[in-house]
């Protein structure tokens, strides 16, 4: 968000959404009868409009992203599960758990959180999905068979 007064006194109210690219703008001239307080009072308006604005797409973009993370590791579960001990599969149930109920408030920091929390936990499981992509890729091929 940009606010410019210029010379004449004209004032400019720019603001452009960072992740779209959508911009919108105004300008107040003072032939509208707007006096100083008036426009301190926009100015504040606009600056806590702003706040409000960027916390919802925060928001918005964290529990998104939790979603996502719910649904690939729900998958991963379903598919390797088995890579996983009793203990290390109710270790990321539970940050999974606690994910999906913490994405159904409204606090951004506390999804941003949990996220890497469950991102933590699945870390390892992650490494040996690989490992086993891995092996099953090469199993049967010779060192001349793979190209680089």
């Amino acid at each position: 968000m940009t606010f410019q007064i210029d010379a004449d006194g004209l004032l400019s109210v720019s603001a452009r959404e960072q992740h779209t690219g959508v911009e919108s703008s105004i300008t107040v001239k003072p032939s509208y009868g707007l006096s100083d307080e008036d426009i301190v009072r926009m100015l504040k308006d606009g600056s806590s409009s702003a706040e409000s604005d960027m916390h919802e797409r925060e928001l918005r973009e964290n529990r998104v992203e939790a979603d996502r993370l719910i649904e690939s590791t729900d998958s991963a579960l379903a598919q390797d599960g088995d890579l996983l001990d009793d203990a290390e599969r109710r270790t990321i149930d539970a940050a999974e758990a606690a994910l999906k109920k913490t994405a159904s408030g409204t606090d951004a920091a506390a999804i941003k959180k949990a996220l890497d929390e469950l991102t933590r936990v699945t870390g390892d499981f992650a490494a040996r999905r690989m490992d086993r992509s891995i092996r099953q890729a090469l199993a049967g091929q010779s060192l001349s068979d793979i190209k680089i």
